[in-house]
């Protein structure tokens, strides 16, 4: 059967790593590092986000990722969500290569991959069609193409070298991540669990597949993007404090 929700989901696990890539290839090549080196950076990229997709799907399907119906049960989604959002910082931010990738990448390259955050335009067809219910699409979905707006915005502005480019890249992340923040809450509010209090004749199936699949494995990736880029703006801001106390001593 013909399922344009899960069309969507699978056009878009396959279209969000290999932006991952082309970011990781441009950094890798402007940090000089050697063949071998990309090789390996790009062989770990590709290996850990197979076996996370391929980990999450037989876990949606059976409902691994639905809201709890107490607090004895282990919350899952939260783990692949936060976890995995955590993990993509971690090595980008806090291995010796992937510091060296991230730190050469344009900030407008690590920008531009929350454009693709318009992708949760897909909430408002699943409410279109009443697979999903509008307590939760409409603010996500919208929420979603705002957050994909205006980090093309600062992706445009980073790149032509405007004076506020790293003020509208602070404005992406905050938008980006209040957006989640929203998001996680409705959709809790809205599926059935021990939260359900909206939406009670028409629960929401954001935690069945397919679209369980955005928690668990969409939403991590850009959460970790969010982090990095957060991570350049304060190691940027940081750099210039100590030139300037620096200039100061010298003076």
């Amino acid at each position: 059967m013909f399922d344009v929700l899960e069309i969507f989901v699978r056009v878009f696990a396959v279209t969000l790593p290999v932006w991952v890539m082309a970011i990781l290839a441009l950094g890798a090549v402007r940090a000089g590092l050697s063949g071998f080196q990309i090789t390996q950076a790009a062989f770990w990229t590709a290996l850990i986000s197979g076996v996370w997709f391929a980990a999450s799907v037989p876990l949606a399907q059976i409902g691994a990722f639905r809201v709890p119906d107490s607090f004895a049960e282990p919350p899952v989604v939260i783990g692949f969500l936060i976890g995995g959002a955590v993990l993509i910082w971690g090595l980008a931010r806090k291995t010796a290569t992937g510091r060296q990738i991230t730190d050469a990448a344009p900030l407008s390259a690590i920008a531009s991959f929350q454009i693709a955050r318009v992708m949760g335009g897909l909430f408002l067809v699943g409410w279109l069609i009443g697979r999903v219910p509008p307590e939760f699409a409409i603010p996500a979905g919208l929420g979603d193409i705002w957050a994909g707006i205006a980090g093309y915005q600062a992706t445009r502005a980073l790149a032509a070298g405007a004076p506020d480019a790293r003020r509208k890249l602070a404005r992406a992340n905050t938008i980006g991540l209040a957006d989640f923040a929203i998001a996680v809450v409705l959709g809790v509010m809205t599926s059935e669990g021990m939260f359900h209090t909206l939406s009670k004749d028409a629960p929401n199936i954001i935690n069945d597949y397919p679209l369980a699949l955005f928690p668990a494995y969409f939403v991590p990736i850009f959460m970790g993007f969010h982090f990095i880029a957060i991570s350049r703006l304060r190691a940027e801001q940081k750099e210039h404090a100590q030139l300037l106390e620096i200039q100061g001593q010298s003076s």
